[in-house]
């Protein structure tokens, strides 16, 4: 049986509402007074190569200057991101932030028996971004799109293998296997870059992740795009790839979020300042640009628009998990 995920996550109605009230007001004010008065923390999911690991560097280093504290940037990839989450609630630190994308936590209860930390304790601060998410094969391969894709994994059963990047692209992945009705091998892996290099000399056959991570092999003419997962195009920089969804795969749609998160004892006030201040930054020309290069759409928002994005990735793994037959951990 399915349950919902709601209860496991702080909503956007909570987060909304933790702004307003009244009786923490005067020492979340005094708190965003002083905050930051020492340096701060950001805990990264993912490694060198990453659009995430891109995203916080950029702000790290624009933030540094506006709030007059270094910002170091940390990065604590491994374990379907459980590392980095890990790592960072054991700080109990409100200058220790996390940055991550949503796709390395949100299939967490559909992986693990018994999660190693409380999901209620990550409180989202502020979205920064969506990251362009690729179904990519190698340049050597003769498939040329999904459907050719579908068609070789159809005959030949098992014999193709598969990656992806996070957690719940290995649930995407899936279910796009099971509702075509083909058979692959996944192979994991610990270093989502590793896999691309793997791709691009033929050891595995089709990987899903972030364009950032294939970019480099991709420029390099070893790997080829087949189709964004994204609902839109990504016509700033891969203008005439299809979407999954275009080409008659639905079942491959997800759009990658990449974000900010807060302790749940962090002060209210202190996340509505940080989220004000990651927006005023992320809104420069420059860092747009940048994102835009390395397969990233800028797509701010604050902490309750964040909650109900998530909300809403929470409610397309529960779709997914009711068609593989999983049920959430309790």
């Amino acid at each position: 049986m399915i349950i919902s995920l709601k209860a496991k996550w702080p909503s956007a109605a909570i987060v909304a509402a933790s702004l307003m009230l009244p009786e923490f007001m005067s020492a979340q004010c005094a708190a965003a007074d002083t905050w930051p008065n020492r340096p701060v923390r950001f805990i990264v999911t993912l490694g060198a190569g990453s659009g995430v690991n891109i995203s916080a560097r950029l702000l790290a280093d624009r933030l540094s200057t506006r709030w007059r504290q270094p910002v170091v940037v940390e990065n604590r990839p491994g374990g379907d991101g459980i590392v980095a989450i890990t790592s960072f609630l054991g700080a109990h630190d409100d200058h220790t932030l996390l940055v991550t994308p949503t796709a390395s936590f949100v299939a967490h209860p559909f992986f693990h028996d018994k999660l190693p930390y409380d999901p209620r304790d990550l409180v989202p601060v502020a979205r920064i971004s969506k990251t362009i998410v690729t179904v990519n094969v190698p340049s050597s391969s003769n498939i040329n799109s999904l459907k050719e894709l579908a068609a070789q994994a159809r005959s030949k059963p098992g014999e193709l293998n598969w990656a992806t990047g996070t957690g719940f692209t290995d649930f995407v992945f899936a279910g796009f296997l099971h509702a075509a009705g083909l058979r692959m091998a996944k192979v994991p892996y610990k270093d989502p870059v590793a896999a691309t290099t793997d791709l691009a000399e033929g050891r595995i056959q089709v990987y899903m992740a972030s364009f950032a991570i294939v970019q480099p092999q991709v420029l390099a003419g070893k790997v080829k795009v087949l189709a964004v997962t994204n609902r839109e195009r990504a016509s700033a920089i891969l203008p005439d790839i299809p979407t999954a969804i275009e080409v008659g795969y639905p079942s491959l749609e997800f759009d990658g979020l990449v974000g900010v998160f807060g302790l749940r004892e962090m002060a209210a006030h202190v996340r509505s300042l940080i989220a004000e201040d990651i927006q005023a930054v992320a809104a420069d020309a420059v860092i747009n640009q940048t994102l835009t290069n390395t397969g990233q759409v800028v797509s701010l928002s604050n902490g309750a628009e964040f909650a109900a994005s998530i909300e809403e990735q929470q409610a397309q793994v529960a779709a997914v998990a009711r068609l593989l037959g999983k049920s959430p951990a309790h």
